[in-house]
């Protein structure tokens, strides 16, 4: 079912197997393909390819079912013979890289890969009833014709303009729809355009026969589907030829995503329709195919899941299958990782049916395997095992030599309580240099792991200051490294309400969350409420930086004073610091002046008292003269 793909990089394949509808093929986000089994609801086959990642797939279709051959089996009897059955095997994967791959569910491997015949991602591959031959369309514009017994290209032709964006064979083998800018409809034969049909304004994303009957007797139909568009067209092929617009129109509530069809072989058989849109809604069609009709169509009955929470929230269906049984309908929902099948009887006569479901019950994933790998390693009764858990959690302590009796090896030690550590651990007469004395104690960073964990999940001061009270850096920056990540962020809040005032506390404070931003960098920016609760951390670490930019100016001022008193070698005064900080460089100097020409009046006058009698009289015969000449 190639038309599922379509170019959306939104839309994910997928797709039913035909006939029995065993098997479920979609590729996920992530590149890998899974097919899932309907039945057991199990996970049946996974497979990766090489460049999932950078040709990522694009589109899946299913071959015609086939007789497989699986291996040496026993001989069958006559009775047997007629009764082989028929399965799906291989399933063509298109990539963007241009490749299409086709892979063997019955080898469980993959069978081919038909590649250096597209220049651009392949849109749409769609399969001849003959299981030999395929074909695709890319963005370049190109359809081919692919030979699966030699792995080749048969044909290669121009479709379109535009990037060619869906194929539909019909069930005879002789016709060909393709879509790019325009509907075209190729004679298999001669390659040669039979019809054109136009009427979409976007890229068409669905091609589907809705009829077996021939085009010369004006009982071939098909319906299209186009991105952004709420409406399924469907087109009659007529002998003379007119046949410009569409004759019938379904209407859905978003653009289509995954169609299922049951084809009508005669006027008196109805065809009948299941609709998967984009927004997680089931469309159910039927109508009988019988020249063209005015009205938009409505769907017979729709339906949508949700779940049995108090507040429900929709669950997206991904794609529908119909039952020979005309109330049976296949359903998977939810994820594409892990999808939920299920068949469910609806009731068509109700035009609204919503189904509860609660997905995480409903979730069983167990891989099919036949053989267990997992084997009981043989361990000697001498060797020593290592258990998961806490590095170095059953390390001891060494302890002081005094009043401490030598343990025996053969014999059985008991781990020490942390009460114990506790007692025997003096940090303040830990001395890490190497010429410390042999019976101080030595902490090793391990232990300070173990402890620092067992102090944040008890909420233990003592412990916490003990742990906290470190000196050397890189005993500090081993412990955090050596922390599980659910110690992570308690540490962090922990250390965050301290407060950081100018002590030596907040100094080994601040290393601590050094050396957990600096190891556990990763982890935290994982959180999504981080901000919240490290509130405390960001208003001081904002508070502190508030402050530096005017430490830095003060920090700027007292430099360029220093530099200028070392230049001139003037001693400065404290009132003279002050007036340089706190006036204006203009009233500075002012004053300055006036205070020294003071001071010269000063000391003149107290050098020479006559001087002064001669000065003022001098001024008073002065100030004569000056008034003498105004009068004038």
């Amino acid at each position: 079912m190639a038309a599922d793909a379509g170019s959306s990089a939104l839309q994910l394949p997928c797709v039913f197997s035909p006939k029995s509808r065993q098997y479920l093929a979609l590729c996920a986000q992530d590149g890998r393909l899974r097919i899932w089994n309907t039945d057991s609801k199990t996970l049946h086959q996974e497979y990766v390819p090489s460049a999932h990642l950078s040709a990522t797939c694009t589109c899946i279709a299913w071959g015609p079912c086939r007789t497989v051959k699986e291996g040496p089996r026993r001989k069958k009897r006559k009775s047997e013979v007629d009764q082989v059955e028929e399965k799906a095997d291989l399933l063509a994967m298109g990539t963007a890289a241009g490749t299409v791959l086709i892979y063997s569910t019955a080898k469980g491997a993959l069978h081919c890969t038909l590649d250096g015949g597209h220049s651009g991602g392949v849109n749409c591959v769609q399969w001849h009833p003959d299981d030999s031959l395929l074909y695709s369309g890319s963005d370049d514009t190109n359809i081919i014709e692919w030979d699966l017994q030699t792995g080749k290209m048969r044909s290669k032709w121009k479709a379109d303009r535009a990037a060619v964006t869906s194929l539909c064979v019909s069930h005879d083998g002789k016709l060909l729809l393709s879509a790019g800018q325009i509907i075209k409809m190729w004679d298999l034969d001669t390659k040669e355009v039979y019809r054109k049909f136009t009427g979409h304004s976007t890229a068409v994303t669905t091609l589907r026969f809705a009829t077996t009957r021939p085009p010369d007797s004006n009982g071939l139909y098909f319906l299209s589907g186009a991105a952004h568009d709420r409406l399924l067209s469907v087109w009659q092929v007529r002998e003379d030829g007119k046949d410009k617009n569409s004759v019938v129109s379904f209407t859905l509530t978003d653009e289509p995503q995954h169609i299922d069809l049951v084809t009508s072989n005669s006027k008196e058989e109805a065809v009948r329709l299941a609709v998967v849109c984009k927004d997680g809604q089931l469309h159910l069609f039927e109508h009988f195919l019988n020249g063209p009709c005015k009205k938009p169509l409505s769907p017979l009955c729709t339906v949508q899941i949700s779940d049995t929470k108090d507040s429900p929230v929709p669950i997206p269906l991904l794609a529908a299958a119909l039952r020979a049984d005309t109330r049976t309908v296949l359903l998977a929902y939810g994820n594409h990782l892990q999808p939920v099948m299920e068949r469910v009887e609806i009731n068509t006569a109700e035009r609204h049916v919503c189904l509860t479901r609660d997905v995480q019950t409903s979730l069983s994933l167990s891989m099919e395997t036949t053989v267990s790998k997992v084997k009981t390693p043989i361990v000697n009764a001498k060797s020593r095992v290592l258990v998961p858990g806490l590095p170095g959690h059953q390390a001891p302590v060494k302890g002081t030599s005094q009043g401490s009796e030598k343990r025996k090896k053969d014999t059985d030690t008991k781990e020490m309580s942390i009460a114990e550590r506790l007692g025997e651990i003096d940090l303040s007469t830990v001395s890490t240099e190497k010429g410390a004395p042999k019976g101080t104690a030595s902490l090793q960073t391990d232990n300070f792991a173990v402890l620092l964990v067992q102090g944040l999940e008890s909420n233990d001061a003592n412990i916490l200051n003990k742990v906290f009270q470190t000196r050397k850096e890189m005993v500090i920056k081993k412990t955090v490294a050596r922390l599980p990540l659910s110690a992570v962020l308690p540490l962090v809040e922990e250390v965050s309400h301290v407060p950081f005032v100018p002590s030596y506390r907040a100094v080994l404070m601040v290393r601590w969350l050094k050396a957990v931003l600096m190891h556990h960098t990763s982890y935290l920016a994982s959180l999504p409420d981080l901000v919240t609760q490290l509130g405390v951390l960001y208003h001081m670490i904002e508070s502190r930086v508030k402050m530096f930019h005017k430490l830095t100016k003060l920090h700027g001022k007292l430099y360029l004073l220093m530099t200028q008193v070392g230049i001139s070698s003037v001693e400065l005064n404290s009132e003279c610091f002050f007036l340089f900080f706190f006036c204006p460089p203009q009233n500075w100097e002012e004053e300055e002046t006036m205070k020294e020409d003071e001071e010269d009046q000063a000391d003149e006058e107290d050098e020479d008292p006559d001087s002064r009698t001669e000065s003022k009289a001098n001024g008073e015969e002065d100030m004569e003269h000056e008034n003498e000449s105004e009068e004038e």
